[in-house]
């Protein structure tokens, strides 16, 4: 109990505790129906291209999104904000995903879920404006870990379709889902109360309609090209947008249709990512509180490479390797998730945290889309050509990291000079 995350976690108060307690009523039904997403279209009769349209056409609906949120954001409020879109993104989806039929189901559902954008930016804001700065990299490891949780009940998802079959898993599934993030919504808003930044710009947007306040990111863009750091933020951020979307979509499909895995055993891979995730938050990460972003961000970039590897050269039914593929990618993903998060709260100037935010999101919404459709594509030719691009793209991030990294070591001489 005398663990540094225990004893955060114990500590918590205010919007950061109702943000963090709430979380696994979104995890745990998301991590039940996420392995099988994908090969429920298939199921349904959408083919990889369809499946990658349908996230290209969500992804270019989050732009919109992610450009009002900000605004939204500032006129509502943090907290009422979250409450209305997260029903929106994601209690509406889920019951058109239970009932979904073909390829024009899905595309509403994904339009509707693309709101999902207004609420990322809200319910950040109302997690760290008020939250201790010391705390941010605790907090964040915190919300990742009660998602990994979440994933211990995967497995669950895998019974069930292994005895009722894949769909009428799923329509329960997401219909569960439906009712868990309608509750997530109402007790976070039960359990949070308005940041004082938030208060600050509701009185400021008072008199202000949504396009006035629109009218002014040109000088919010500004700033933003004028910090560097803030520049290699978003470029970092992109890449983990992209390999997301692709990784999150087409892995169930390379793993299903190439290497012939059941898919009722797909359910096995993220309660072992879950298992070492969480191993890796509270032995690794405390120890790794001394060396900065810079050496964890550049490995843990590296580390992912290595797993995107393993899963292409990856035989037929190759359960080790895929295990041990995930064994690392978890790894990895444990050591970049809370330090890019606090890279984030960071590098943005907390005057103008949510307009910064939509910008930077609108940013990596633009240049992420079209990859929905490039990576059902380039599946559609050989599903080993999506992880080629991942594996391209998290090297780059590597380097990003670096020079990131630098910067910072660089504003921190520059700061201690003065």
């Amino acid at each position: 109990m005398s663990h540094s995350l225990i004893v955060t976690l114990r500590s918590l108060t205010g919007n950061p505790r109702g943000c963090v307690y709430t979380e696994p009523l979104w995890g745990i039904p998301y991590n039940l129906i996420a392995p099988y997403a994908s090969v429920y279209m298939l199921a349904l009769g959408l083919t990889d291209q369809n499946i990658g349209l349908v996230l290209s056409v969500s992804w270019g609906f989050q732009v919109f999104w992610a450009l009002m949120s900000g605004a939204i954001t500032d006129k509502l409020g943090r907290r009422r904000t979250t409450l209305i879109f997260d029903l929106l993104a994601w209690s509406v989806p889920a019951l058109t995903w239970a009932f979904s039929q073909n390829i024009w189901w899905f595309l509403a559902a994904g339009i509707m879920n693309a709101i999902w954008r207004v609420t990322m930016n809200s319910w950040t804001c109302l997690l760290v404006e008020d939250a201790d700065p010391k705390q941010l990299v605790p907090i964040y490891t915190w919300i990742h870990i009660a998602n990994q949780v979440a994933g211990f009940a995967a497995p669950l998802a895998g019974i069930l379709v292994a005895r009722y079959s894949l769909i009428p898993t799923m329509q329960a599934l997401y219909l569960f889902a439906a009712v868990m993030f309608t509750l997530k919504a109402v007790l976070t808003y039960v359990m949070t109360e308005e940041t004082g930044q938030g208060i600050v710009r509701l009185e400021e947007t008072r008199q202000q309609n949504i396009f006035a306040l629109l009218g002014e990111y040109h000088g919010v863009v500004r700033d933003i090209l004028q910090r560097p750091q803030t520049l290699y933020t978003g470029a970092i951020m992109l890449i983990i947008a992209i390999v997301g979307l692709i990784n999150g979509s087409f892995w169930a499909i390379l793993v299903t249709e190439k290497l012939n895995v059941p898919p009722e055993n797909l359910a096995i891979f993220p309660f072992i990512k879950s298992a070492v995730v969480l191993g890796f938050f509270f032995i690794v990460t405390p120890r790794l509180s001394h060396l900065g972003f810079k050496w964890p961000l550049v490995l843990g970039f590296l580390a992912f490479t290595f797993a995107q590897l393993l899963v292409i050269t990856a035989p037929e039914q190759g359960y080790a390797v895929l295990v041990l593929s995930v064994i690392v990618e978890a790894c990895a993903f444990a050591a970049i998730s809370p330090l890019v998060d606090k890279l984030i709260v960071l590098t943005i100037d907390p005057q103008e945290r949510a307009r910064i935010q939509s910008i930077l999101y609108v940013g990596v919404i633009l240049l992420t889309a079209p990859f929905g459709w490039i990576a059902g594509t380039l599946s559609s030719i050989n599903n080993n050509l999506p992880f080629v691009l991942t594996i391209v793209l998290l090297l780059i991030g590597a380097g990003l990291a670096w020079l990131a990294g630098r910067a910072e070591q660089n504003t921190e001489r520059q700061a201690a000079a003065v």
